[in-house]
C-alpha cells in the first residue's frame, strides 16, 4: 500500500510540473489591417449610419409584423436549426469526453465463481490410485480496478483546448445558421410580395384594356373606329393576360418555400400569405457599424478564428506522442471462498502498477503526424484570411448595391408618376376622339412598364436591405 501511495505521489508531482507541448495559441493573425485602420468602408453609400449597430433582430425594422413571425417561426421549427443545434450538442459532450480523460477511470466487479475439478482417479488405470475430485466450490470476489495516463506533457491537454474551440465553432455555426436562415426568409417573403404586387398589376391593367377593348368595339359599331384599332386592342389584352399565369406560378413557388423555410408542407401557409399586401419599407437609415464590428459580428468569422484555435492545439496533441507516457493502474479487493466472509481483513488484496511507455520505433509517424497538424493549423489560418476577406467584400459590395438601389427607386418612382400622368391624359383624350388607339395604347405600354419597374425597384431595395444585413451579420447574436 505504501508503494501505491509513494506512486500516485510521484505521479502528482510529474503532472504539476510537467509541460505543455505545441505552440500556445496567441489569437488570429491581422487580415487586411489597412481597413481595419480606416474603420471605415469604402463604397458606404447613402441611406447608412456609421455607427455600431445595436440590434440583432434587423427585420423588425422593416415594420412587418407577417415577416417578423415567419423568421420566429422558422428560426424555431427549421428542420436546419435543429440539425445545427444537435451538431452543438454533439460537440460539447466530445468537449466532456476529453475533460474525463483528465481523470482516473474506476470499475468495481463483483464475481461469484463456481467449479468442480476432475476426478483423476479414474485416468491412467491405476487401480484407484491418485486424487479424487472434489465437489462444486465456490468463490466469491469484490474488487475496484483505477487506471490513470498522467498527462505529463499536456497532450490530453491540448485534446481538450482543441475539442473547446471546435464546440464553440459549432455554436458560432448555429449562429451563422440563424443569419443564413432570416435573410432566405425575407428575400422569400419579399419576393412574394413583389410577385403578388405584380399580378395585381397585371390583372388591373387586363381589366382596363377590357373595358377599352369594349368601348372600342362600340365606336367601331358606330363607324368611329376601324377594325384595325380593334384587332391592336384584342392582342394588347391577350398579351396582358398570358402574364397571369406564370405570376400565378411564382407566387405559389414562393409560398410553398416559405413552408419548407419554417418547417411545414406545401400549401400549409396558402390560407394565411395568399391574399396581396404591401411591400414592407426600408428604414430612412441603416447601422452599419466598421469593419471591426464586422469581424465580431459575423458568425461565420468567429468559426473560423475558433477552427483555428482547434487546429493549433492539434499540433500539441501530436507533438506530445514525441514523449513517454506514464499510466498507473491499481487493484483493492477481497475474495473469499464463503460470502459472509468476503470482508475479512486476511482476505483483502492490493495491487500497484506504475508503467512507463515510450515508442522509440514510430519511423517518422510522430512527426508525419506533428507536420500533419502543422498543415491543418495553415489550411485553418487561410482559410480564416479567406472568411475575413470575403466578409469584407460582401459588406462592401452590398453597401454599394443598397446605397445605388436607394437612388434608383427615387427615379423609378418619378418616371411611374410621369407615365400614369401621361396615361390618364391619353385616355382622356380618346375617349374624346382627339387621341387615337395606338396613341392610347403606347401610353398605357408606358405606365405598366413604369409601374413594373417600380415594384421591381422597391422589391430590389428590400432585397439588398436583407443582403446588406446578411453581409454585416446581423442576423442573431448569441447570448
Amino acid at each position: 500500500m505504501t508503494l501505491y501511495l509513494r506512486t500516485l505521489a510521484v505521479a502528482s508531482a510529474l503532472l504539476v510540473a510537467g509541460c505543455t507541448v505545441g505552440p500556445d495559441y496567441h489569437g488570429a493573425p491581422d487580415v487586411a489591417g489597412d481597413a481595419m485602420r480606416t474603420g471605415t468602408y469604402p463604397h458606404a453609400g447613402s441611406g447608412v449610419e456609421a455607427h455600431t449597430p445595436g440590434v440583432a433582430r434587423w427585420w423588425t425594422a422593416l415594420d412587418d409584423a407577417q415577416l417578423t413571425a415567419l423568421i420566429d417561426d422558422a428560426i424555431a421549427h427549421s428542420p436546419d436549426i435543429r440539425a445545427a443545434q444537435a451538431k452543438v450538442r454533439q460537440s460539447r459532450a466530445s468537449l466532456r469526453s476529453h475533460e474525463a480523460d483528465l481523470l482516473p477511470k474506476g470499475t468495481v466487479d463483483v464475481t461469484m465463481l463456481r467449479t468442480r475439478s476432475p476426478d483423476l482417479s479414474l485416468l491412467g488405470g491405476n487401480g484407484g490410485s491418485g486424487s479424487s475430485g472434489r465437489g462444486p466450490l465456490d468463490l466469491y470476489i469484490a474488487g475496484f480496478d483505477a487506471s490513470w495516463e498522467v498527462d505529463l506533457f499536456g497532450g490530453t491537454r491540448r485534446a481538450v483546448e482543441a475539442a473547446s474551440a471546435d464546440a464553440d465553432a459549432a455554436s458560432e455555426d448555429l449562429a451563422d445558421a440563424h443569419v443564413q436562415l432570416a435573410a432566405e426568409v425575407a428575400q422569400t417573403y419579399v419576393a412574394l410580395r413583389d410577385q403578388q404586387a405584380r399580378l395585381a398589376l397585371v390583372r388591373d391593367s387586363a381589366q382596363l384594356e377590357g373595358e377599352m377593348l369594349d368601348l372600342t368595339r362600340q365606336r367601331r359599331a358606330g363607324g368611329v373606329a376601324s377594325e384595325l384599332d380593334v384587332e391592336r386592342l384584342v392582342t394588347q389584352v391577350e398579351q396582358t393576360q398570358s402574364r397571369v399565369l406564370p405570376l400565378e406560378a411564382d407566387v405559389i413557388e414562393s409560398l410553398d418555400q416559405l413552408a419548407l423555410l419554417t418547417g411545414r408542407a406545401p400549401g400549409a401557409l396558402d390560407a394565411e400569405f395568399k391574399a396581396p399586401k404591401a411591400l414592407p419599407t426600408v428604414p430612412a437609415k441603416v447601422a452599419i457599424g466598421d469593419p471591426t464590428a464586422l469581424l465580431q459580428a459575423r458568425p461565420d468569422i468567429r468559426a473560423a478564428e475558433r477552427r483555428l484555435a482547434s487546429q493549433n492545439a492539434q499540433i500539441g496533441v501530436q507533438t506530445a506522442n514525441w514523449f513517454p507516457k506514464l499510466s498507473i493502474m491499481g487493484e483493492l479487493g477481497y475474495s473469499a471462498l464463503d460470502p459472509g466472509h468476503l470482508v475479512r481483513k486476511e482476505n483483502f488484496s492490493w495491487m500497484a502498477l506504475p508503467r512507463l511507455q515510450w515508442n522509440v520505433l514510430d519511423f517518422g509517424r510522430v512527426q508525419a503526424g506533428v507536420d500533419g497538424a502543422k498543415a491543418g493549423r495553415d489550411q485553418a489560418q487561410a482559410k480564416y484570411e479567406s472568411a475575413v476577406l470575403t466578409a469584407l467584400r460582401d459588406a462592401d459590395v452590398a453597401l454599394t448595391r443598397y446605397g445605388h438601389q436607394r437612388e434608383n427607386v427615387y427615379r423609378l418612382r418619378s418616371v411611374e408618376a410621369s407615365a400614369t400622368r401621361a396615361a390618364t391624359l391619353t385616355r382622356q383624350r380618346y375617349r374624346a376622339g382627339t387621341a387615337s388607339t395606338l396613341d392610347w395604347l403606347d401610353a398605357e405600354r408606358t405606365r405598366f412598364s413604369a409601374e413594373q419597374d417600380r415594384i421591381a425597384g422597391d422589391a430590389q431595395l428590400l432585397k439588398s436591405f436583407v443582403t446588406l444585413q446578411k453581409a454585416l451579420g446581423l442576423g442573431w447574436q448569441v447570448g
